[in-house]
């Protein structure tokens, strides 16, 4: 019989609920553990679930020797530290994204991860959502070549509220976060490393101090390139949207919808509900993440993957302070 996976959950938020749903699906896991920094929301997120151990320290959770490993769903300033705490416990770790808040934050959680034996990912949802499987799965079939992406991810998020409306305790940021998801997806369904971004921002948000709109551009070594719109100001509908131009046709990818555009104007939709066991994203990187523990082996998505897209937003970011 395979051994139980039991499971630290960090972050009883929108993301951290999440992940709890998306296990509850997948055999031989278990979250054993729950930490999260209100005792009274957490104890009662715990009860609903059945999860027995409640912390607001992570390192509780690290102290139980029937952990085997750690999800980070805590704010973005605290990732790389929590992910390096959690590796030097031993204990395989995935940190949703992003991996760290500055490329010092990233390289450090590569190179220990390295030399661990661990399995260390971080949660880039969009490689395992089923519509950008699909594209790739095209792309990789040589179907399918990338001539150009448009991206556009829009919030509106004027005040520091998360996903359920409820106050953050810690400030988002559109190029540390955001731009992180299609950053890393560009390169990623391209195959090919960028060699070139460039980005422009606007005003800094008063209270809030981060930038609330942003432009980036991207190229990648085998010459696509790719257009990324970030908004926390805008009033309509919400989330990322991506347009796929190649060489044999267009692609629409809304959420979890993919079309594929004509030029006449029509917009043909693809089943992508038979691609993976799942239609949520979020369930297929944990399923991803819990088959490389058992497996032993380095999972999609590893840190040291995903390191390149860090490189790029610390170069974005020394040029928008420049």
């Amino acid at each position: 019989m395979t051994k139980t996976i039991k499971v630290a959950l960090a972050g009883a938020g929108a993301f951290g609920i999440k992940h709890i749903d998306g296990i509850k699906n997948i055999d031989g896991v278990e979250v054993v553990s729950l930490i999260s920094r209100d005792l009274e929301k957490t104890r009662e997120t715990a009860a609903k679930y059945g999860i027995k151990h409640v912390t607001t320290n992570l390192e509780d959770s690290l102290a139980l020797k029937e952990v085997d490993a750690v999800i980070l769903c805590t704010p973005t300033q605290m990732h790389a530290a929590q992910t390096l705490a959690c590796l030097k416990a031993g204990k395989h770790v995935q940190v949703e994204i992003p991996l760290a808040d500055t490329l010092k934050g990233a390289t450090d959680v590569v190179a220990l991860a390295k030399t661990s034996g661990l399995v260390a990912m971080c949660g880039h949802t969009r490689r395992f959502n089923p519509s950008h499987q699909y594209v790739h799965k095209e792309i990789v079939a040589k179907r399918f070549n990338i001539q150009q992406m448009d991206v556009q991810t829009y919030f509106f998020r004027r005040t520091n509220m998360n996903a359920l409306g409820q106050a953050r305790s810690w400030t988002d940021h559109l190029l540390w976060h955001h731009a992180a998801h299609t950053v890393d997806l560009f390169a990623y369904q391209c195959g090919s490393p960028i060699v070139k971004a460039n980005a422009v921002q606007g005003p800094i948000h008063p209270a809030l101090e981060i930038a609330m709109d942003m432009s980036i551009q991207l190229k990648a070594a085998n010459g696509a390139i790719c257009t990324l719109s970030l908004s926390f100001n805008n009033d309509g509908p919400l989330g990322t949207f991506f347009r796929y131009i190649g060489d044999t046709g267009t692609y629409l990818a809304r959420y979890d919808d993919l079309v594929q555009s004509t030029s006449s104007g029509k917009e043909e939709k693809i089943d992508v509900s038979k691609i993976d066991v799942s239609m949520n994203g979020i369930e297929l990187q944990d399923r991803e993440f819990f088959a490389a523990i058992r497996e032993g082996r380095e999972p999609n998505s590893s840190v040291a993957q995903v390191l390149n897209c860090y490189q790029v937003l610390h170069d974005l970011e020394q040029q928008l302070n420049g």
